[in-house]
């Protein structure tokens, strides 16, 4: 496993993590959530991703039964939570002081755990000023109840705004991002947060590497039953993934997957090495509903080496959607 720094920070995270989203709680029980966390921890994993939001704060709960079952040292581990969503009540969701508060008090219940390394801002929220949540957030730091907080789909403004605050008031600063990233969705992780890198040492822990499946091959020839596109529950996420673009992104893949073979690997492990090559990625937080999964996950790292500039340039002309980088991303 290779460990990567979180930013600017002194953190290390491993290069690939693990993350709840969807299996726990919605797709797998938590026999199956043990099996696949330990592959991940077995594998160099020390990087566990969760949200109060997922499978309604039960992913949060499966976790913590799993880490106090199998018996990990906590100092060993990085474990997140993010906050926005918590129930259904008025002050249950939003970045106010309040649900920040008393949301990072509850998942910390369910996880059975005294602090988080890491707590998110799981969305931007507009009805609550930005200085109410770095404040907020930067007391969570103070108190002992995280570690490091950070952002969740904030536009570059929006992070530039709370890094600011933050310096004027002497508070703790946003220290990572997690945003969506994969080779068919680009320009906020390549572009729009460029100068935030160097500027303010961002750390990013990005989601979805694999386009919710697409980017496996798994869905050429429409939605297998089991996977989480088919889940009732996530219509929306198929209707998001299987939009009007998505004959033109799997037939990409397909041209894709010639390129895997040709390198010795699948086009899961493509497409996370991918992501990894990007020098401003921290951790690429993987998924999984079966602990194989896992273990074939993990060998994407074999592969980044592999992805030499020439590597590089062929599987852009296949997107066809590549973005003018920064001039120092691509060198690297």
């Amino acid at each position: 496993m290779e460990y990567r720094y979180l930013g600017s920070s002194g953190l290390q995270v491993s290069a690939l993590s693990f993350g709840a989203w969807v299996t726990f709680g919605d797709q797998v029980d938590e026999g199956v959530c043990t099996d696949c966390m330990k592959a991940a921890h077995d594998a160099g994993v020390n990087f566990f991703d969760n949200a109060e939001v997922y499978a309604k704060g039960v992913a949060e709960t499966m976790m913590g039964n799993v880490i106090k079952k199998v018996g990990w040292k906590r100092s060993d581990l990085v474990v997140s939570t993010k906050i926005f969503w918590g129930g259904p009540g008025p002050n249950d969701r939003g970045l106010s002081r309040k649900h920040i508060v008393e949301g990072t008090d509850a998942a910390l219940e369910r996880l059975q755990m005294d602090y988080v390394d890491l707590i998110y801002c799981h969305r931007p929220d507009l009805h609550t000023p930005i200085e109410e949540t770095v404040r907020a957030m930067a007391h969570i730091v103070d108190s002992g109840k995280a570690f490091y907080w950070g952002t969740s789909e904030w536009s570059a403004e929006q992070i530039r705004q709370a890094f600011e605050i933050a310096r004027r008031e002497h508070l703790v600063p946003p220290t990572m991002e997690q945003p969506q990233y994969h080779m068919f969705h680009r320009d906020r992780v390549e572009l729009e947060y460029a100068r935030l890198y160097s500027e303010f040492g961002l750390g990013t822990t990005i989601w979805s590497p694999l386009a919710s499946g697409l980017l496996t091959g798994k869905y050429n020839d429409g939605v297998p039953e089991g996977s989480r596109l088919s889940l009732p529950d996530y219509e929306w996420l198929r209707n998001h993934v299987l939009n009007d673009e998505a004959n033109c992104r799997i037939e990409k893949v397909r041209k894709l997957s010639p390129m895997a073979k040709e390198l010795g690997c699948t086009m899961a492990q493509l497409a996370l090495a991918w992501c990894l090559k990007n020098p401003n990625v921290s951790t690429v937080i993987t998924g999984a509903s079966r602990p194989e999964q896992v273990v074939e996950n993990m060998k994407a790292l074999d592969v980044v080496e592999k992805l030499d500039a020439e590597v590089r340039a062929r599987i852009d002309g296949i997107l066809d959607n590549a973005p003018t980088p920064p001039d120092d991303w691509r060198a690297k």
